[in-house]
């Protein structure tokens, strides 16, 4: 090729007829070997079924199924499962495939190229998917498509009911284990009522009203005791009038009244005192300080025993009194009033006794009516203690119970689940358009491989012309001359041997060539346009 030289249409067809044959030859050799080849190339068929995703006949809004997820993420799991190297094995054994591969080949290799030639695509719209399967005999390709096929749709009800069964069985451990949680909470509630009771919070407005009963049947004691007492003290001065003004028998010298019994608690007054006024005093005295003292005060013990001293030396006075008595012969009839008077100290002294009696008895109900309250008063003490362990104890029973009731009402309906997928009412996969014998071989396009060929023939000839001609620097024309040394031209010496036929012949090969490139060229652009399509 010249440095610096343009060249025109008729130059380039000029060099393709001097190189005809570097141009011929390449295309010749190249597209015959190619169809040669393709010629020899094996058939391939292909078989292909379409599979529907049938939705559960129960509707969603009655029976949630388990099994949720796109169908393209289920159908990589189905997929690889199907796609095993073990159900592969099973299907090339029992179809007897590969079997000249097998004798050279490793049997991971004849299961990769088998995984190789099975596609499983998801049809637009996402409701179905496809399986195909692309082999050398049609008959064998339609027969491993249905196989494959029937796998998936048993492998998706298996799954199904595999998953819905144990999630079924997850949730029945989970509600096992909330259960036995929710029985050691209410076995610690049941503990604390126990251990605690009478002070929980809900038992408070009981105890206030206990409390307030309390000291209302207190106040009443009160009230009951005050008038025993007044009783007691009036009958008390009623028996010392009665023995003040009896007249004693048994000595002449004592005709005269006795003196006034002597203030409560006086020792000098009570030196003088006969053992009975010395008795009624310390009765007196004592029921005085039990009004106001505990009955384990030691002034109350003292004159308790001091009254128990006192009074069997009151029955020996009696008991000598009436020993030197005269005898009922010797002594006139004694007075009827003295009669009724004795009848009546001993009757007050019965009432005295009586009363005694009931003080002590009101005493008792006063403590025990006191120890009551203090034992409520300290259960309303410790409520809001017991309120706040409670509250934790309830807090955390709620969230197990809340937790439980999650886990039932999820088991039910996974129970449910699984007896949907068991009867094969839920989703599954359908056949809609099933496996068939192929009419035609799927590959190779021969059609294809031979434009192929036939365009890289040409362009292998067009490049040797072109690389020839880019290192051929020899000067072969009038413009070469011209462009090359820059020189005018003189004069040029035709062809003298050239004929009016040899212009003719000349014209129509060129007319020829020029035709041959432009089919070549539609060949080049229809090759292109199938590779777009």
């Amino acid at each position: 090729m010249l440095p610096g030289r343009q060249y025109r249409v008729e130059d380039i067809l000029r060099i393709a007829w001097r190189r005809k044959w570097l141009i011929v030859l390449p295309f010749v050799v190249i597209s015959t070997a190619t169809v040669f080849v393709t010629k020899r190339l094996p058939n391939q068929y292909r078989s292909e079924t379409v599979i529907l995703v049938v939705p559960q006949k129960v509707p969603e809004s009655y029976v949630r199924s388990t099994v949720s997820g796109h169908i393209e993420d289920r159908l990589q799991s189905l997929q690889q499962q199907i796609l095993s190297r073990s159900r592969l094995e099973r299907i090339i054994d029992d179809f007897n495939l590969f079997t000249a591969q097998r004798r050279v080949r490793p049997m991971e290799a004849i299961v990769e190229g088998m995984r190789a030639a099975i596609k499983v695509e998801t049809v637009r719209g996402g409701d179905a998917f496809s399986v195909s399967y692309t082999g050398s005999d049609p008959l064998i390709v339609k027969a491993v498509t249905e196989r494959l096929a029937s796998l998936f749709i048993e492998e998706n009800v298996r799954d199904r009911e595999m998953l819905a069964i144990g999630t079924s069985d997850f949730l029945q451990t989970q509600l096992d284990d909330a259960r036995k949680r929710l029985i050691e909470q209410e076995k610690r509630l049941e503990e604390y009522r126990l251990r605690y009771a009478g002070q929980l919070p809900s038992q408070a407005a009981s105890n206030l009203q206990a409390l307030q009963n309390g000291r209302m049947q207190l106040q009443a004691l009160d009230d009951a005791l005050a008038r025993a007492r007044d009783r007691q003290v009036t009958l008390e001065r009623a028996v010392g009038d009665l023995l003040a003004t009896e007249t004693p028998t048994a000595a002449p010298v004592a005709a005269t009244a006795p003196p006034p019994p002597a203030a409560s608690g006086d020792p000098a007054a009570l030196a003088g005192s006969t053992p009975a006024e010395q008795l009624l005093d310390a009765r007196r005295r004592l029921a005085a300080l039990e009004s106001r003292l505990l009955p384990e005060h030691p002034d109350i013990a003292r004159l308790k025993r001091q009254i128990a001293q006192l009074e069997p030396k009151v029955a020996a006075d009696s008991a000598a009194s009436a020993a030197t008595t005269p005898s009922a012969a010797a002594r006139p009839a004694r007075d009827a009033a003295q009669v009724a008077r004795e009848r009546r100290i001993r009757d007050i002294r019965a009432d005295l006794d009586a009363i005694g009696r009931e003080i002590a008895a009101r005493q008792n109900d006063q403590q025990r009516v006191r120890t009551e309250m203090a034992l409520y008063q300290s259960r309303l003490d410790a409520a809001p203690i017991r309120e706040a362990e409670m509250t934790e104890l309830t807090r955390d029973y709620d969230t197990i119970q809340q937790i439980y009731r999650g886990l039932l009402a999820k088991r039910e309906d996974s129970k449910v689940a699984a007896n949907l997928e068991q009867r094969q009412v839920g989703e599954q996969f359908r056949v809609l358009d099933p496996a068939r014998v192929p009419e035609r071989p799927f590959s190779p396009d021969r059609m294809k491989l031979n434009l192929m060929g036939i365009a890289f023939g040409l362009v292998l000839g067009l490049a040797s012309v072109a690389a020839i001609e880019y290192f051929d620097t020899s000067l072969k024309t009038e413009d070469d001359v011209r462009t090359v040394l820059s020189l005018p031209v003189i004069a040029t010496i035709p062809l003298l041997t050239q004929t009016m036929g040899d212009v003719r012949v000349r014209a129509r090969l060129r007319w020829s060539f020029t035709a041959g490139a432009a089919a070549i060229v539609i060949a080049i652009a229809t090759i292109v346009w199938r590779f777009r399509g």
